[in-house]
């Protein structure tokens, strides 16, 4: 049960007052009209107190699933899991779930703002607490259905991503990266992680979640580490190379700060054209349901992408203070936008997939869905088709109905990424389930007629 800070009558009346002003601010624009390489960003709105618009967690009916875009259908991969996150498939088709949430926080939100946050967060299906494990699930039969449940490793802090380069495993913990002896086929893991690299961490940790991706020659890795905070409202001492993506050795665990400015980055992915690192990243909240849109960009050496001083290029952000405008100055904006609040997490190259040909060449997008915004936006995957190593063109949906009619979450989708055999796997962190997204028999591919 939540413990409900003491306040005076006073203080409530001013809570109710503040919380129905909040609920009173809506969007004015479309989701479309803060999608795409130049979206529109309107004047900033800010409330007393954020708007708060969750769709509670309730889980899927028996026998219902997501809506598959036309050619295509979904069923469970695996199902029964404990809030899984995040993905990784290995060489041999093993399919790896981290089943993981947040680590304790316990300076992250207090106060009667920070009460409401973690009864939000909660109601969302945040508030479990964590498994900490990574689960490796396998179909032995080919039928799309994993029939081999093992637990690969377990005792973790929080995991999020996962790498594989020669025959050891790395993973992210919310606070290090660790590496794993590995063995083709191994179901199970016994052997103590050596500590690669410290990441930012302690009683905030506010963005917890660490993804990384491996280089194709595997001497670095490359690993996400959230802001501490929304818009640095604790100071930038707490942020401490963090809203960064790092660079780090895999051998000698030295690391460097490869891009900064980025809130809280997320998926990774190479693309396989250009050869170039992307990412998606949550931007910044409290706004108004117009701003600011997450984003999937290109991801420069040596880049600033404004946080928390602006966003999306050069716009100021009047919150941070003091402000920096010779940094100001250099952020750059990213390449795409992905709809304001739509939290944006997943990430997957699409070039090798067995779904229908319009979808050979692209990004696939996992959208967990939004808390601050009315209404709610994401809560989809979608598909951003791509030519010569750019985004080309508008977004496309690829599986829905994670949201009921009334505005209940069914599930939650979080990573993607493409199994062996070319289908879209989907993490579904509140329905407890991993989907498969195949193409309908008959349906024209990029791999020619399934």
């Amino acid at each position: 049960m939540s413990r409900i800070p003491t306040v005076s009558n006073a203080a409530w009346l001013s809570v109710i007052v503040l919380t129905l002003a909040a609920c009173a601010e809506m969007a004015k624009l479309p989701i479309a009209a803060g999608s795409g390489p130049h979206p529109v960003l309107p004047a900033p709105h800010s409330t007393l107190l954020p708007t708060v618009n969750i769709a509670p967690a309730k889980g899927w009916p028996s026998g219902a699933t997501p809506q598959a875009v036309e050619g295509t259908r979904v069923a469970a991969f695996a199902s029964g899991l404990d809030h899984p996150r995040w993905l990784y498939v290995l060489p041999n088709g093993d399919v790896l779930v981290a089943e993981t949430n947040a680590p304790p926080k316990p300076d992250d939100a207090r106060g009667i703002r920070g009460w409401f946050m973690r009864l939000a967060m909660k109601d969302a299906g945040a508030g479990v607490p964590s498994a900490n494990r990574i689960t490796l699930l396998r179909d032995t039969d080919g039928d799309g259905v994993a029939d081999v449940h093992s637990v690969l490793l377990e005792g973790l802090n929080s995991p999020f991503g996962m790498a594989l380069v020669g025959n050891e495993l790395f993973v992210a913990n919310s606070d290090a990266v660790l590496r794993f002896p590995y063995t083709p086929g191994d179901t199970r893991i016994s052997a103590p992680g050596t500590v690669v690299v410290a990441l930012p961490a302690g009683p905030i940790n506010h963005h917890w979640t660490k993804n990384l991706i491996a280089t194709p020659d595997g001497s670095k890795l490359y690993v996400t580490v959230g802001s501490n905070s929304n818009v640095a409202e604790r100071g930038m001492a707490e942020e401490v190379e963090r809203a960064a993506i790092w660079e780090v050795d895999t051998r000698s665990g030295a690391h460097r700060i490869f891009a900064s400015g980025l809130r809280n980055p997320n998926g990774l992915a190479w693309e396989p054209h250009s050869g170039a690192l992307w990412t998606v990243v949550n931007e910044r909240d409290e706004i108004g349901s117009d701003l600011v849109p997450d984003y999937m960009t290109s991801v420069r050496e040596g880049a600033f992408y404004g946080w928390p001083y602006s966003y999306y290029g050069q716009h100021i952000d009047d919150r941070a203070k003091p402000q920096r405008l010779d940094l100001v100055a250099k952020a750059i904006a990213p390449d795409y936008a992905l709809g304001p609040h739509t939290a944006s997490l997943g990430l997957a190259s699409s070039v090798g997939t067995s779904l229908p040909a319009s979808f050979a060449n692209g990004m696939f997008i996992g959208q967990h869905g939004s808390w601050n915004r009315r209404p709610h936006s994401g809560y989809k995957v979608i598909f951003v088709p791509f030519k010569d190593g750019q985004s080309a063109g508008a977004s496309v949906d690829v599986l829905t109905g994670f949201l009921s009619e009334e505005g209940t979450a069914f599930g939650r989708p979080v990573g993607v990424v493409l199994d062996q055999r070319g289908a879209l796997l989907v993490a579904d962190d509140v329905g407890n389930v991993v989907w498969r997204v195949s193409a309908l028999a008959g349906t024209p591919t990029s791999r020619g007629i399934p």
